[in-house]
């Protein structure tokens, strides 16, 4: 990564037009997982090419798994089946992508082979007791560094068994890092959240053909079953296609379009809070394919109003509280925040640095453990710090959109590893953001 890459970002005028949003990072993860170890071959399209998911990729290929690029954004991968994965001969490099770390670390468990899973200076922070303590309550025997930190050292030839519990963080990686987990399990696993979280795991299993039940909050999954290969079709990413919305929501007279953005139901908290502040987002076309549901989403310049954000919508849209934090500070009244302690472990301690970046444009930041007071004003200029974090860059590019200045953002190279050519769009339908 480059730490000198530095935006600027400023007010241009309304936006307006089309845009197509990259491919889920969410979904591109785990449809290069399940394909990997299916039999037979599938396709992926929509595909994100972003360095986070080419990690991903990147580490099947070292196990053996032959993966296509005919074009871009589509994968052919090559499965191996469920016991055909090879010992990497290196560790494998998961890059800043704390869902290919976590998600790997369950799949890898169950193996016949030792592996490491390695990150860059980011990830290297990030909390893994989550996902270790469940995996080896399930028999996996996995060592880390000090504080439960990466690199992950997992020792191969260990018999599963399945289990039945309740994280204790409502989290989609934790619960999915353990249903990859029980594939490879003597018996039967049950995965229970203190609240619901995003099911992408679940469907495309149930795609792949492997038997699962799930509902809200709960998924239940028997070893001993085969994945069959099957066509991917990704859907554009609602955590990027988020910044459109609050840009376009924030920004006077502007009218924008955004298609098949993936609109499942525990991914948009953002939409619904964005609702309740007064946005105008119309959901255009829905449908269905490969068990996510998508629409168009036609988003309005609006006036918004603080609120109390429901805590019952947090885990919904943990990914999105960067841009959150910039829709509130332009909005008439308060924001308040509870709930939102796992924002202290993501790519960087997003309260702590939104607070701080919103302060130095002029905007009054009230923290807490949980979360934040968040009182509006108007948006000056001033230089920010992102901390490599994709989310915040992009945030505080949509922060310029309604600055009285420049708004100048600090080591945005990140930004590729989730929405690579988000300068470009954006660029195209009305932002302007320079490379400083």
């Amino acid at each position: 990564m480059n730490p000198s890459l530095v935006w600027t970002s400023r007010a241009r005028g309304p936006l307006h037009g089309a845009a197509v949003i990259p491919g889920d990072k969410s979904v591109s993860h785990r449809a290069i997982m399940l394909a990997a170890i299916a039999q037979g071959r599938s396709r992926i399209t929509g595909f994100l090419e972003g360095e986070d998911t080419r990690a991903t990729a990147a580490a099947f290929a070292q196990m053996g798994v032959w993966i296509e690029t005919p074009s871009p954004s589509e994968r052919i991968v090559h499965g191996v089946g469920l016991r055909g994965l090879r010992a990497p001969q290196a560790s494998i490099d998961c890059g800043n992508a704390g869902t290919g770390m976590r998600l790997l670390a369950g799949l890898l468990a169950g193996q016949a082979f030792d592996s490491e899973l390695r990150g860059d200076a980011s990830l290297s922070r990030r909390p893994m007791r989550r996902v270790i303590e469940p995996l080896v309550s399930m028999g996996a025997e996995i060592e880390s560094d000090e504080g439960a930190l990466p690199p992950l050292r997992i020792r191969g030839g260990h018999s599963l068994a399945g289990i039945s519990c309740t994280p204790a963080v409502a989290s989609a990686q934790v619960k999915s890092a353990i249903l990859l987990a029980a594939l490879y399990a003597h018996g039967t696993t049950v995965v229970r959240e203190v609240r619901p979280t995003r099911d992408y795991t679940e469907r495309m299993l149930e795609a792949f053909g492997w038997p699962i039940e799930f509902g809200s909050g709960w998924a239940r999954l028997a070893g001993g079953h085969a994945l069959a290969a099957t066509d991917v079709v990704v859907p554009a990413d609602f955590s990027s296609a988020a910044f459109f919305l609050v840009a376009a929501t924030i920004t006077p007279g502007s009218s924008l379009l955004l298609r098949s953005v993936g609109i499942n139901p525990r991914r948009t908290g953002l939409l619904e809070v964005l609702r309740l502040m007064g946005a105008d987002i119309t959901e255009i076309n829905p449908v269905v394919r490969g068990g996510e549901l998508l629409a168009d989403l036609q988003v309005r310049h609006a006036a918004l109003r603080g609120i109390d954000v429901p805590e019952a919508l947090v885990a919904d849209m943990i990914d999105e509280f960067p841009a959150l934090f910039v829709a509130a500070s332009v909005a008439a009244g308060t924001t308040r925040i509870r709930g939102a302690a796992e924002l202290r472990v993501k790519e960087s301690d997003r309260l702590a640095m939104m607070a701080r970046g919103l302060a130095t444009l002029g905007i009054e930041v009230d923290e807490s453990p949980d979360g934040a007071t968040i009182t509006p004003g108007t948006l000056g200029a001033g230089r920010v710090e992102s901390a490599g974090d994709h989310r915040i860059a992009m945030a505080f590019a949509v922060a310029g959109l309604v600055s009285t200045g420049i708004v100048t953002i600090n080591d945005c190279a990140n930004v590729a590893t989730s929405f690579p050519g988000f300068d470009v769009l954006a660029n195209g339908c009305g932002f302007d953001i320079r490379v400083a």
